[in-house]
């Protein structure tokens, strides 16, 4: 990783402040959180362009819904068969993005949904989803935080993977908790000893780095509470992540974190300070144990592409033109993002049998 940058936008001097309050150091976790969110300022509360096919649009990445309408429809199968269920015609989305996923599966679902809800903390893609769901008025509400009861069917995609993580590096030997300082008025890199471990031990004495999710499994904690205060629920995630044995195999040394920015990927979360994308992959493993344990049980996991072919979406891809055909391809193969994307099934209450992994269910290897 590059380690340092001089500070040249208000972004910047906004955490250096943060820094400097906390005594010089902040861990990682709280500094992706104002790089991702600080009101007005951050990548997510700022109005720069996002989503999007290609760079000239002055995107950063696509995401399955922009990519193509079939990805929607074929989610909107599961959805309905949950929402049958769990007897509920609630819908509840958290980050949706440009409100492409909404539009399809509101226009997939029809007279099923009462209400769709989405959790968003940006206003400014508030603003985008209003534009795009405006067919829909008056059938979708927007909220800041979550109500204190929930009922109906949850979904998120890319959501879990711009939850801020903290960064924990094996050096000579010794684990200590990566985090950001000020040295010579720069942001850059600094290390302090934890006694913050891995949740399973990394074989070998060699440097490693990787990340723990602590926010991710209070969100799903959060998350079951609140399903479970209301009538319950199910709840689909769908992201880019592994297992616990694969996220933290003794090979992976260098972590998850990545950053995205005109559709290019690179490692230097401190540069560019707002104007892209942080994230890390999803240890599912984790998730599915804090949903465990907060009273929720998992209704399979799988990849995207073996969920998405469960959910019929061959069929619709014969019936579609070659164009979107092509597009459609890239949400299933294994080289794009058949593979790397996975999909966990939650709910409330005894287990059903979820169309979206009657095939290639691989909840035994979480």
């Amino acid at each position: 990783m590059q380690s340092e940058v001089i500070l040249e936008s208000p972004l910047q001097a906004r955490v250096a402040q943060a820094i400097t309050a906390a005594g010089g150091w902040v861990g990682f976790d709280r500094f992706m959180q104002m790089a991702l969110y600080e009101p007005g300022m951050g990548y997510y509360a700022n109005e720069t362009p996002k989503f999007g096919a290609l760079p000239a649009s002055g995107s950063d990445f696509i995401t399955a819904p922009e990519l193509s309408p079939l990805f929607g429809q074929a989610l909107a199968v599961q959805v309905a068969e949950a929402l049958q269920a769990t007897s509920s015609d609630e819908v509840w989305e958290f980050g949706a993005g440009s409100g492409e996923l909404a539009a399809q599966l509101l226009e997939a679902l029809g007279e099923q949904v009462r209400a769709y809800h989405i959790v968003d903390v940006s206003g400014t893609l508030r603003e985008r989803q209003q534009s795009r769901l405006a067919s829909w008025e008056g059938r979708v509400q927007w909220h800041n935080s979550l109500p204190p009861a929930i009922s109906g069917v949850v979904v998120g995609n890319e959501v879990l993977d711009a939850m801020p993580v903290q960064l924990l590096a094996r050096v000579g030997g010794v684990w200590h908790e990566r985090g950001v300082a000020l040295h010579g008025g720069k942001l850059t890199w600094a290390d302090r000893p934890t006694d913050l471990r891995p949740p399973v031990e990394i074989e070998g004495e060699h440097d490693f780095v990787t990340e723990i999710h602590p926010q991710a499994r209070a969100f799903m904690a959060t998350l079951a509470e609140h399903l479970r205060a209301g009538r319950g629920g199910a709840a689909f995630f769908i992201d880019y992540g592994f297992p616990e044995l694969e996220y933290y195999h003794p090979q992976r040394i260098g972590g998850t974190l990545v950053c995205h920015k005109a559709h290019q990927v690179d490692d230097n979360p401190l540069v560019d300070l707002g104007l892209k994308d942080i994230t890390a992959h999803v240890d599912f493993t984790g998730i599915a144990l804090a949903a465990q344990d907060a009273g929720l049980t998992v209704l399979g996991y799988t990849s995207q592409g073996r969920f998405l072919l469960n959910c019929g979406l061959a069929e619709r891809m014969q019936a579609s033109t070659l164009p979107l055909r092509a597009n459609a391809m890239k949400l299933v193969a294994e080289h794009e993002m058949g593979e790397l994307f996975k999909v966990i099934g939650l709910a409330t209450g005894e287990p059903w049998p979820a169309l979206g992994f009657t095939e290639g269910d691989r909840s035994h290897r979480l």
